[in-house]
């Protein structure tokens, strides 16, 4: 029951207009149609269904039960829906899972315990464990082909996701946490290895640029140092320059 409760939970806060509006508007601005699109950590797939409403072609990749079997039989058809998380290698990995705020659930080890030392996790609990199959990007795109653009949102595994990426995408997003910065420092370090990346933030659930212009790494890195622990959270996008 407990497991459904927080599958109810997460549809009422993410699943609902107020979100999903601003989202298709901001999708319009990022897709061109017939662009493939990565949904990495799909949940209950607002973002996969923003992208197929912007004209992309969607892959919405979710390893968590009872998100995933939400997703096989609520998605529509012609979006591709794997049943997997994203690392480095293919394997098998534990994760932990907070049955009442799923969307907290990490394969990233230790992040629960840095986690609910930080503002806003006080109240999560991550009570259960779930083995899950993962695969790698480099795989989904030798499968599908090259995407435009690549959303992360796994709560701290976003460096190993990116650690199976062996070519530059155009353009992808992570989530950032200003109570734990250090993970997206990484993130902005490992990308400016793979291409000459340029940086912008969105805030929160705003669906707008916070930036006029794109940044360097170290721009970025600076101003992540600069916020506060309890700061919005928000996505960090990542774009290569246009040739």
């Amino acid at each position: 029951m407990r497991v459904w409760l927080g599958l109810a939970r997460s549809l009422v806060i993410y699943n609902n207009p107020v979100r999903s509006i601003p989202l298709r508007r901001f999708y319009r601005s990022l897709l061109s149609r017939g662009d493939l699109a990565l949904d990495v950590g799909a949940h209950v797939g607002t973002r996969a269904r923003a992208m197929r409403a912007a004209g992309a072609r969607v892959i919405a990749i979710e390893p968590q039960s009872p998100f995933s079997t939400f997703l096989r039989h609520s998605l529509p058809r012609d979006i591709t829906l794997v049943e997997a998380a994203l690392g480095p290698k293919e394997t098998v990995a534990e994760m932990a899972v907070s049955t009442l705020h799923p969307t907290v659930s990490s394969l990233q080890p230790g992040f629960a315990d840095a986690a609910v030392r930080a503002p806003g996790f006080g109240h999560v609990r991550w009570d259960r464990r779930q083995q899950v199959r993962v695969t790698t990007l480099d795989r989904l795109i030798a499968q599908y082909g090259m995407p435009a653009y690549v959303k992360i949102d796994v709560e701290g595994f976003e460096l190993a996701v990116l650690s199976g990426l062996s070519s530059p995408v155009p353009l992808l997003s992570v989530e950032y946490l200003p109570a734990m910065p250090d993970a997206t420092h990484e993130v902005i370090n490992h990308l400016m290895t793979l291409g000459p990346y340029r940086f912008n933030p969105v805030q929160g659930e705003d669906g707008r640029f916070l930036w006029p212009d794109w940044r360097d790494g170290g721009t970025t890195q600076d101003w992540l140092r600069s916020l506060p622990r309890d700061a919005r959270s928000g996505d960090l996008y990542a774009r290569l320059p246009k040739t």
